[in-house]
């Protein structure tokens, strides 16, 4: 059995048998009626295909919400990547987007390997793609495709998640936001990213979604047909109970496991701490 021994300086600790079995469950009554709930909007939302326009977040200017660490952390990365979130959005999009950022740094620190910079990236599961802009500063990649299932989800303001993806990718270079199951996706990347992908019931029905997205072994198998040769995987659990889960559905889709960290300190503080691994072509 492999484990991966993670390093004290970015806060992480000892994580994941890669040879854990799979843990089996079936879905209760209660499971299948909010299913059916969840489709009966989704295939709503994704008939309408409604779009009030492009969506811009009016920026926050300065964050005033942080002291000590957290702070201190931001400052770091402002300065490392050169970027300014709070410049061009609200303030819980510009924190979130330090989150991501952080945890993708902490990781790669912890990796101890040059990150990937330039070439053609594809992220799974974009949600209304509003931290596009984190992954330019970290990856700069030639180009940029956000990829989501549910991609004219309305929100209580009348704008889709089309229209705020629109927004958030406007002015960042060879970015695109594109509405599809990834699973049917079949353009070549060199980096493919997935935060939180979907690999049992719970967050599906958290995410107001219905199960039949809920497909880990065709995804991957999916995105280990899509990388280029030398291609990486950078995976994104919630952590560990679940990276357990997506690990083993990543091996049998034919991705080889590299390694893999745990993020214990976040910009956010976090119940769960976030699980990063590294995949490549078999």
């Amino acid at each position: 059995m492999d484990t991966v021994l993670l390093s004290e300086t970015t806060d992480v600790k000892e994580v994941l048998p890669l040879d854990a079995p799979l843990p089996q469950s079936r879905y209760s009554f209660s499971q299948r009626f909010r299913s059916g709930y969840h489709a009966l909007w989704y295939r709503l939302s994704d008939g309408l295909k409604w779009s009030r326009g492009l969506y811009r977040e009016t920026p926050v200017g300065h964050l005033t919400q942080f002291r000590g660490k957290r702070l201190a952390r931001i400052a770091v990365l402002q300065r490392r990547f050169d970027v300014r979130f709070e410049q061009q959005y609200a303030v819980m999009t510009a924190i979130k987007s330090y989150d991501y950022l952080d945890i993708l740094d902490q990781a790669w620190t912890f990796l101890g390997k040059p990150r990937p910079v330039g070439g053609v990236m594809h992220d799974v599961g974009a949600s209304n793609f509003w931290y596009a802009r984190a992954l330019h500063a970290f990856f700069s990649p030639a180009s940029l495709t956000g990829v989501e299932v549910e991609g004219y989800r309305i929100y209580s303001n009348g704008y889709s998640r089309w229209d705020y993806a629109q927004g958030y990718v406007a002015d960042l270079p060879r970015t695109s936001f594109k509405v599809c199951d990834y699973t049917q996706y079949t353009d070549s990347a060199d980096t493919i990213i997935a935060w939180f992908p979907f690999v049992s019931a719970a967050p599906v029905l958290a995410w107001r979604m219905p199960l039949r997205v809920l497909s880990p072994h065709t995804l991957f198998r999916r995105v280990a047909e899509n990388l280029s040769p030398g291609g990486l995987f950078v995976m994104v659990n919630q952590g560990c109970e679940e990276a357990m889960i997506a690990f083993d559905r990543c091996r049998r889709a034919g991705l080889q496991f590299e390694n893999s960290c745990e993020v214990r300190s976040t910009v956010r503080p976090r119940r769960i701490p976030p699980v990063v691994s590294w995949w490549r072509c078999c």
